[in-house]
């Protein structure tokens, strides 16, 4: 058990600057995800307006919400808009969803180094 124990202030500086770049790309992913998963939610509302739109008439009117308020809007006018926010939406993600997979390597590649560079001082 008293290997593990690891006095973060015996380390080098070298090894503690890699272990606080640790924390913030844990930290900096922690966000991302957060990110992603708020705008799948909202794609998630896009896709489900622009469904109820494609099964209304073109002549049934429609009404949109803006800044709590319902505004009379046109309904191909509308569902385009949405349309165009679900592409956004969707491309937004994608890049989240990229910057995503990039600091989960960053962390499996640093958890290796600084398990590497523990051993290394624990040897010593």
């Amino acid at each position: 058990m008293d290997k593990l124990a690891i006095n973060f202030n015996q380390l080098d500086e070298d090894l503690k600057k890699k272990i606080q770049q640790f924390q913030q790309i844990q930290t900096n992913l922690e966000y991302i995800i957060n990110q992603r998963i708020q705008l799948e939610t909202r794609l998630r509302e896009t896709e489900l307006a622009v469904e109820e739109l494609e099964k209304t008439g073109s002549d049934e009117i429609i009404y949109k919400s803006i800044g709590g308020i319902m505004v009379k809007s046109e309904r191909d006018k509308l569902l385009a808009e949405k349309k165009s926010q679900k592409t956004s939406l969707e491309m937004k993600i994608k890049t989240l969803k990229q910057k995503e997979e990039r600091a989960r390597g960053q962390i499996e590649n640093m958890t290796k180094s600084i398990q590497s560079d523990l051993q290394q001082q624990q040897a010593m």
